[in-house]
């Protein structure tokens, strides 16, 4: 049975193997172009007679990623308008399986990314019993920019439509509304961690899983402020909704990664305000960081990878060339006394570089520690580490930043995550990270102990998942009381 009603009309989807059933590029919301330019997701329109949805929608405007980036995290790009849908696969023609669903949320620093590359593909999850939806969403000036005349977080906002209209149509698919689990990756799991805390996302999920990413990434209103002037300035215009609305795509986009690339080369807190630590000109806008409290009333997995931050030091070749004055300014820029860190850092690292120190270091304040505050604050929480280290460029790559990712959707062999993985990803890796994740969608617990502050249990996926206990103490012990 390929054909299923929504809301908004019935859709045709895509026989797969295995019993799967794919229905792609089904409009959650109205194209955000025009009047709709800027503003709150509005409904998308009706339809009569059976909607073809057997490929993928349009994708979000957006520059491409800088090299090697754009070869390491291959992206989609399907121009059009109607670029607010979402992808199904499900395994069940009954409307009343009742299945788990689970929500992918993409990555890409609220700048880059796409929820319809084959590297998302939720063909696996349905295999295992799990209805898989991913989607796209509003990305940097669109989604994210602060301006005076149009609501902020516009990006968050999609995602919440999404989830709503998951809610009321995702039976239609075999899924529970009730059982369902959001999980994403870098932005896609800081986008979870402000969810966690906004009204007009409360009830539409029962469980969420962050992977690097929790709730302490985002700008202050007068830091946004200062990017938007930036921005606009750029452009020649004033930094109003209705002013980046006239300026075509062909300028905007680039004028978008040259504005990153600005900020990297010149990072100074008087031009971007904090958005210097970690590089993101495009963020969630508050007042001030929000963590959930212990009655959430969302189940809650989070982990981070153990050498994220190689990522960003070893294509680029900065990781042997980094100098130590400069690892000193950027600990005691994230909140460390650098002549007390540092040694504890080296203790454990002695041979290491002044790169080598920086990579341990920024995980830890951009991903590891933001899991390990949310995971305090919400008792009952699963934390995890991804440690399997990739064998590229020579074995430095590591554990980093998105390796996880191949493993998750139980795709080792997509021709996208090759450059990243090498030629022998281990399927045993997989099947424990995907088996994980689907029973944590299924049931809330994972297969390990929850973490607390007494055993601090934290199941590490490397070569052989073992549960370890308070992963590096002295070095987790350091940023107490640094936020």
């Amino acid at each position: 049975m390929t054909v299923r009603s929504t809301r908004q009309g019935a859709v045709r989807g895509r026989p797969g193997p295995d019993g799967v059933v794919s229905f792609l590029g089904i409009p959650y919301a109205a194209p955000p172009f025009g009047p709709l330019r800027f503003r709150p997701p509005a409904p998308p329109e009706p339809w009569t007679g059976v909607r073809d949805a057997t490929s993928f929608g349009p994708t979000p405007p957006r520059a491409p990623y800088a090299p090697p980036f754009d070869a390491l995290i291959p992206e989609a790009v399907r121009p059009g308008e109607h670029c607010l849908n979402l992808n199904v696969w499900t395994p069940s023609p009954d409307p009343d399986a009742g299945l788990p669903v689970m929500v992918w949320l993409h990555g890409g620093a609220f700048s880059n990314g796409a929820g319809s590359t084959s590297a998302y593909d939720g063909s696996a999850f349905a295999r295992n019993g799990v209805v898989c939806v991913t989607l796209d969403y509003r990305l940097g000036t669109d989604g994210f920019l602060r301006l005076p005349d149009a609501p902020d977080n516009r990006g968050l906002l999609d995602q919440v439509a999404a989830l709503r209209w998951v809610r009321e149509n995702i039976a239609s698919f075999g899924g529970d509304p009730d059982r369902v689990t959001v999980f994403g990756e870098s932005s896609g799991a800081m986008s979870i961690g402000h969810l966690l805390t906004q009204d007009g996302a409360r009830g539409l999920f029962r469980r969420a899983i962050l992977q690097s990413g929790a709730c302490h990434h985002f700008l202050r209103p007068a830091s946004a402020d200062r990017i938007a002037a930036h921005l606009a300035a750029k452009l020649g215009i004033e930094p109003t909704a209705e002013a980046f609305g006239a300026v075509p795509l062909t300028e905007l986009l680039p004028a978008q990664g040259a504005l990153r690339a600005e900020m990297a080369a010149c990072p100074d807190p008087e031009l971007w305000g904090e958005a210097v630590l970690n590089i993101m000109p495009f963020e969630p806008v508050a007042p001030e960081l929000s963590l959930p409290g212990p009655d959430l009333g969302v189940d809650l997995l989070i982990g981070s990878n153990r050498e994220e931050y190689r990522l960003f030091l070893v294509p680029t070749e900065r990781l042997d060339a980094f100098p130590e004055e400069r690892l000193r300014g950027m600990a005691a820029a994230y909140g460390l006394d650098p002549d007390q860190a540092l040694p504890v850092y080296r203790a454990t690292r002695p041979t290491a570089s002044p790169g080598e120190l920086l990579d341990a270091v920024a995980t830890d304040w951009f991903y590891r520690l933001p899991a390990v505050r949310l995971a305090e604050a919400v008792p009952g929480s699963y934390v995890y580490e991804f440690a399997w280290r990739s064998p590229q460029y020579g074995a430095r790559l590591g554990a980093c930043h998105a390796l996880e990712l191949p493993f998750v959707f139980d795709r080792l062999h997509d021709p996208a995550y090759a450059a990243m993985l090498g030629p022998r990803p281990p399927q045993a890796v997989a099947d424990a990270v995907h088996r994980a994740w689907v029973a944590f969608a299924r049931t809330g617990d994972p297969g390990w102990p929850a973490y607390d502050t007494a055993t601090r249990a934290t199941m590490a996926f490397g070569t052989e998942p073992i549960v370890e206990t308070d992963p590096r103490p002295e070095e987790r012990k350091l940023w107490e009381g640094v936020r």
